[in-house]
């Protein structure tokens, strides 16, 4: 590895069967261009989304269709190590050892935790959901991040991992690298168009207002047509009296590359529909080769394979040495 390359890691669960245009946007499009000036490394965090039921068939195929999304989106092989946290045995051992660094009441001021568990109820909240950031912490420093791009509602997750990172480092040793966080804010928060004050999300309970990367450009075009506005009919940027108008302007400007004010320009003496027509087109023009993409990548099952079983090889040379340096740090008997 060239040492002036800083480390990067990053993970996306796949829970859902389409990323969202928020997930390219507020992400994936950073990671693609995070990976030729770094050493990246993206997962696919299926273990993860372990701490929701789901069927065994869709569990796989959705991990797939994460794959083939990446690549689609611009995530090179050769570029960066592409891989599935399951096929890493490392994160689950290190994991481990990081929940018997933390302390009971410090995992459970988890503000995630905490909101998911007082809404499901201590019965139906499973302990995978308690101690998923230490399992997050694993996934970092294993690879010695310098950075972790997240959005700001990782940012808890982030700290604490920085925490018991420093906090092994002074009872055992020099171990890990502590990583900064990297919080994306430039075009990362994409909003639902029809709740344009909340981030856009795959937890939505209507999709009504998200667009998903593989709809057809016509359900996707009909979302856009549909998205709440405002009162009046200046197309102007305010996200305080004109939320939806500017979520609009956002993502036009994200993805043809037009500046704010100039869209304004642009704009200027025109209505919602012409505005919302015009968002429809680009990203219609932008999502369709990447859903043509995809497709063409799931007919290449092994294909696919051949990324992830290389991709896991370039992350366990990594990952197995630091799994090796803490053991050797706590005291544990080597097997050789």
């Amino acid at each position: 590895m060239n040492n002036s390359r800083k480390r990067v890691l990053s993970g996306i669960q796949p829970t859902h069967d389409s990323f969202h245009l928020g997930n390219h946007l507020g992400a994936v499009k950073n990671w693609v261009a995070m990976q030729d000036e770094n050493d990246s490394f993206y997962c696919v965090v299926d273990l993860h989304s372990l701490t929701v039921e789901t069927d065994p068939k869709v569990l796989r195929n959705r991990s797939m269709v994460s794959v083939a999304q990446l690549l689609a989106l611009g995530l090179d092989p050769a570029k960066c190590t592409l891989f599935l946290q399951s096929q890493v045995p490392a994160h689950n051992q290190l994991a481990w050892i990081m929940e018997c660094m933390t302390g009971f009441g410090e995992a459970g001021r988890m503000t995630q935790f905490k909101d998911k568990s007082s809404k499901n109820g201590a019965d139906r909240t499973v302990v995978g959901l308690f101690t998923y950031p230490m399992l997050m912490a694993a996934d970092i420093l294993l690879y010695q991040a310098d950075f972790v791009p997240v959005g700001e509602d990782q940012r808890q997750h982030i700290e604490l991992t920085r925490d018991l990172g420093q906090r092994f480092n002074s009872k055992y040793g020099q171990t890990f690298q502590i990583p900064a966080p990297y919080i994306m804010k430039a075009g990362a928060k994409i909003n639902d168009l029809q709740e344009p004050t909340s981030k856009m999300s795959k937890s939505s309970p209507s999709q009504t207002g998200v667009i998903n990367i593989l709809d057809t450009p016509e359900v996707n075009a009909k979302k856009i047509k549909s998205a709440v506005t405002d009162t009046g009919r200046e197309v102007i940027f305010d996200e305080v009296s004109k939320p939806g108008v500017s979520n609009l302007l956002t993502i036009h400007s994200t993805i043809s590359g037009q500046s704010i004010p100039e869209l304004e320009e642009y704009f200027s003496g025109k209505g919602y529909g012409d505005l919302k027509s015009s968002v429809a087109e680009v990203v219609v023009d932008f999502l369709n080769p990447v859903r043509v993409r995809v497709n063409e990548l799931l007919a290449e099952p092994a294909y696919l394979h051949s990324v992830l079983k290389l991709g896991a090889e370039k992350a366990e040379v990594v990952a197995n040495q630091t799994l090796k340096q803490t053991y050797e740090a706590l005291g544990l008997v080597p097997r050789d």
